[in-house]
This record gives structure tokens, sequence and C-alpha cells, in this order.
């Protein structure tokens, strides 16, 4: 189990880990080892978050999503798989506790009588500015 939140635990079972070679520093080692995860964890499917904390996190993660909702996350920071794994969990950890909050409720609010006047006052001045634009009635003679 990954606790996420005191609400939210992930089973094991819903998150899976791949490993490929990763880039970046390491020599040798980098090119022989397996280093880089790639975690999926599929978000409609997934029987251990809430509705609203589901549509936030597909909405959340944005491109990290695929098609049928699969959030993957790849992670190759360090020379070790394991810390490469922690740090997988723990960015997925993140996404679904950012999705956990709520969003506050807009409070609506009204113009103050002074930014009212502050628009009025310019557009009253790029009326005269454009008005200084056109050119003199015509004389008639």
């Amino acid at each position: 189990m990954i606790r996420v939140t005191p609400d939210i635990s992930l089973p094991d079972d819903e998150v899976a880990l791949s490993f490929t070679r990763s880039s970046g520093p390491g020599g040798q080692h980098v090119n022989k080892t397996e280093t880089a995860v790639d975690l999926r964890f599929d978000i409609r499917a997934s029987q251990a978050l809430p509705e609203g904390v589901r549509r936030r996190l597909l909405r959340l993660a944005g491109r990290r999503v695929d098609q049928e909702g699969v959030l993957i996350i790849s992670a190759q920071s360090y020379r070790s798989r394991k810390r490469n794994i922690e740090e997988a969990i723990e960015r997925l950890c993140d996404l679904i506790r950012q999705a956990a909050q709520p969003p506050r409720p807009r409070r609506p609010t009204r113009p103050t009588r002074a930014s009212k006047e502050r628009r009025l006052t310019g557009k009253k001045a790029r009326g005269e500015t454009k008005a200084g634009r056109r050119p003199p009635p015509a004389a008639d003679a």
C-alpha cells in the first residue's frame, strides 16, 4: 500500500513499474543497467480514488495521461533504480495530493467606484486621441 493522504491509499497492484536504460551521467554503469523507471497508474480504473479527485487528477496531469486514462511518470535522475522508484512514487503522490485539494469557490466581487472612474477616464482620453486624428471638417465656400 502506498499512503498518499490519511484518506487515500493506493494498492500496490494499481501501480505498474517498468525499467529501461537511462541517459545522463553514470558512465558504463548507465550503459549496462536498467535504472530508469516508467510508472504507470490507471486513473480511470483506480478504486482508491474518489470521483472528484479522479476528475481533478485527469485535468491536472495533462499531457502525462494517455488516451486510456493511464498516467505515465518517468524518473531517471538518479543512478540507482531504488532512488528513481522513490522519486516516481513521490511525484505520483504529489499529483494526487494536489488533486485531493478541492478548488476554492470563487466569490464574486464588484468593481469599486474608483476602478470604474479610472476606466471611464481612460476611455475618454482614448476617444479624444482618436478624435484628434480625424480630418478637419470641410469648409463650405
